[in-house]
């Protein structure tokens, strides 16, 4: 039996989940199954003949497919208008069979998954045929080119040289126009209104050739027509529709420049990989592109570059600067034997380093891929705000319609009489409803403020794998913590020993482990050959040595083995031996916490954490002298995984859990958890695949700076929410019950909104 975790997407509600979980637990062979709704997740127990059997039952399943990582592609993309364009597209690929698909419109780039080449040939058409979309190369540049923002600023200018004279003279001869005067209005209108509408006109009417409406570009079309026509027909010419599309124009232009913004302000962080190295091959320094570096290579470092790769320096001294990693100030001082991370600046003296990781495993790659990605695992709030823009248009489109024809019609119906001027009131009123409907506001503002919380986390040396994440973390109100390593800084000391000959057993023994404890023993000669090595999860090793069996762990281990001792009472960590069946000493290992460990206990409990709890295999007396040093409220010693399993999940009936871990040795308890922090492990990928969160530094206090970002970010997407949904909401009700309430109020404030929006959630990057 095996642990396998399914990605999935198209699993739309908790209770789909629910019943996806009941389908896949009665399939033969599988011990247990559970569907994580929120990370869109199946994690299942089972052996690999059944797994493709649950695999089938997922893509069966309504609207839900299997991803397969294999299959993953970025696509960078340009010509993406607007974010609720890149909503209708994520739907219209997600339509295709074999195609899974994730449209980031903050990063211009589609996460693409196709089952076969047909399926993504055909996802290629659907994108380079979506309005004015177009597949570049994968490097682009954050920031438009002059070139290109002219584009976009020209028409403006051209719309607003002609409107200005052209409204000047309607308002000048509104009574009564000479023909010449009116000729030259009129055609200074027309010019206004077409350099800024040819784009949106021609993109409506292939939307319409295509079947598709209800997006802004047809609102706009519908809004701005319908305006000049009622101006038309009541003579009072069409500077309001051409006002109206100007405006627009303008507002997409803002919305341009403020999400490019956005953009640009994690730019620092997605510069942090280094464009060159320079390594040593053959006694010849040549400078090549970091990802062709390999485990092993030399490297030079010069003062004022960056370190390329992962590396372990083997010549020199220097001091590193590391906050674009773990947002320290202070530089970090490196000598030889220190290892040095990718992306840290050099900041004195020339370095020479042995490479330890390929660009791709580096720390830096991590974080980059870890920032790109974020957007693909979306909150609560972004689902919801997809789902509703999915209905809201439509909606409002109805209430416009209901607007111009229905209620114009039961007025006259009670007058007994028919009323064109009735009828082009309660039309203009409902081109107003169409002007509000655009939720753009909403779709930009939801993601934008995700990525600018999630971007602000990773400069502080908190990597966020994704919008879902970041709110569990800002709603958790349990906090579980292990000791080892998280708690305490790990590095083991042999503090005091019964007998030279249970030391040197032990050493012999314990060179073979993987257990931090074991690093105690490495500065401590070897004499005895050992063999048959055996590491017994949460109790210790047993093997053998000089023929007979030997037993180096805790005070269980010999218990269960039988063998007779008196266990030793103390705080520090004992590691007892026993050799041939019988009892020859026990060591006392000793383990300090880490500098900061109760202020950050402190701070979490400052922000709502009701419960703190440390979760250890250690014996009872060391376990709770670390949990009363550190301030916590409780502690569980003497666990094995499987109970600290149980034991979250009890905790877990008090509130949300965070557990914080190493996120390898305690990865169960990490999938059970709500929000799971890994500390330090930046190089490691089962520690990120582990967790939800990962830190750069294993300084405990980036979690409750974490949680702070969190939830500054998510009160501001709940402020983007609710300040847009009410400003709609009211213009809709000012529009119908003020008499002549004019139409470029409402483009004004739709634009506004959105503005608004977009400049609240760049907020996300400042918070500190």
């Amino acid at each position: 039996m095996m642990n396998n975790v399914i990605k999935i997407s198209g699993l739309d509600c908790a209770n789909c989940a629910r019943e996806l979980e009941e389908e896949i637990s009665k399939i033969d062979g599988v011990t247990s199954a559970s569907v994580d709704f929120m990370a869109q997740k199946v994690y299942v127990e089972c052996g690999a003949e059944v797994l493709e059997k649950v695999k089938s039952v997922c893509n069966n399943f309504e609207e839900v497919k299997v991803v397969e990582p294999s299959d993953g592609e970025k696509i960078q993309i340009t010509g993406l208008c607007c974010a609720n364009c890149a909503r209708e597209l994520e739907e219209d690929l997600n339509k295709l069979d074999g195609v899974t698909a994730t449209v980031d419109f903050i990063n211009s780039r589609i996460a693409l998954n196709c089952e076969t080449t047909s399926s993504r040939e055909k996802a290629v058409y659907t994108i380079t045929h979506f309005e004015d979309v177009k597949i570049i190369g994968e490097k682009r540049e954050n920031k438009p080119s002059f070139k290109a923002r002219l584009k976009d600023i020209i028409p403006i200018i051209i719309s607003v040289i002609f409107f200005i004279p052209a409204f000047v003279l309607d308002l000048v001869y509104k009574t009564e126009s000479p023909l010449a005067v009116k000729i030259v209005t009129y055609s200074f209108f027309g010019i206004a209104y077409i350099s800024v509408a040819y784009k949106v006109l021609w993109l409506t009417a292939k939307n319409i050739a295509k079947g598709k409406i209800f997006d802004e570009n047809f609102l706009m079309t519908v809004a701005s027509v319908g305006a000049i026509c009622l101006g038309i027909f009541a003579g009072d010419g069409f500077a309001e529709g051409v006002a109206v599309m100007l405006l627009y124009q303008i507002g997409e232009l803002l919305q341009s420049v403020a999400v490019g913004s956005s953009r640009n302000s994690i730019s620092a962080l997605m510069a942090l990989k280094s464009q060159s190295a320079t390594v040593v091959r053959d006694g010849v320094q040549t400078t090549i592109s970091p990802d062709e570096l390999k485990i092993g290579d030399i490297i030079i470092v010069k003062a004022g570059e960056k370190i390329p790769a992962d590396c372990k320096v083997i010549k020199g001294e220097s001091s590193l600067d590391m906050k674009s990693l773990n947002g320290e100030p202070m530089p970090r001082d490196v000598k030889v034997g220190d290892e040095a991370l990718s992306g840290s600046i050099n900041l004195s003296g020339v370095l020479e380093a042995e490479v330890i990781r390929e660009y791709k495993n580096s720390a830096v790659a991590k974080i980059l891929e870890l920032v790109e990605n974020s957007t693909a695992k979306k909150s609560a709030p972004e689902k919801f705000i997809t789902k509703f823009a999915k209905y809201y248009t439509p909606a409002v489109c109805l209430a416009a319609l209901i607007v111009a024809g229905v209620v114009p019609t039961v007025i006259c119906a009670v007058n007994s009489s028919f009323l064109w001027a009735v009828y082009a009131q309660w039309i203009y009123k409902a081109l107003g409803f169409l002007v509000i409907s655009c939720p753009c506001a909403l779709v930009i503002s939801v993601p934008l403020s995700y990525f600018g919380g999630i971007g602000r986390c990773a400069k502080s040396g908190i990597l966020v794998k994704g919008s879902t994440c970041l709110d569990e973390l800002a709603l958790c109100t349990v906090a579980a913590f292990d000791k080892t390593g998280t708690l305490t800084k790990g590095e083991f000391t042999v503090k005091s020993y019964t007998s030279r000959r249970a030391l040197e057993l032990a050493a012999s023994a314990e060179k073979y482990s993987s257990h931090p404890i074991a690093a105690s023993f490495k500065d401590i000669a070897e004499s005895v050959a050992i063999s048959d090595v055996e590491e017994i999860a949460g109790r210790g090793i047993k093997c053998t040595a000089e023929g007979s069996e030997l037993l180096c762990g805790n005070a269980k281990l010999l218990e269960e083995r039988g063998i007779d001792f008196t266990p030793v009472q103390s705080s520090s960590t004992l590691v007892y031996v026993a050799h041939g069946g019988e009892y020859v000493g026990v060591i006392e290992i000793d383990d300090s916490l880490k500098e900061g460990t109760a202020e950050a206990v402190k701070e979490l409990k400052s922000q709502g954490v009701t419960r703190t709890e440390m979760l250890t295999g250690d014996c009872a007396e060391r376990a709770e002298s670390i949990a009363f040093e550190a301030g916590l409220d409780g502690f569980t010693a003497g666990l094995l995984p499987d109970g600290k399993l149980e034991r979250a999940q009890i905790l877990k009936e008090s509130g949300k859990l965070i557990y914080v871990g190493d996120g390898i040795n305690d990865a169960p308890v990490m999938t059970c958890a709500d929000c799971a922090v890994s500390m330090g492990k930046v190089g490691s990928d089962a520690a990120i695949e582990a967790s939800d969160v990962v830190l750069v530094s294993d300084n405990l206090n980036l979690i409750s700076k974490g949680r702070k970002i969190a939830k500054g970010t998510r009160r501001i997407v709940m402020q983007n929410i609710i300040g847009s949904l009410l400003v709609k909401a009211v213009i809709m009700v000012l529009d119908v019950v003020i008499p002549g309430f004019p139409l470029f109020v409402s483009v004004i404030a739709d634009v506004g909104v959105m503005l608004v929006a977009v400049l609240n959630a760049m907020r996300t990057a400042l918070i500190k």
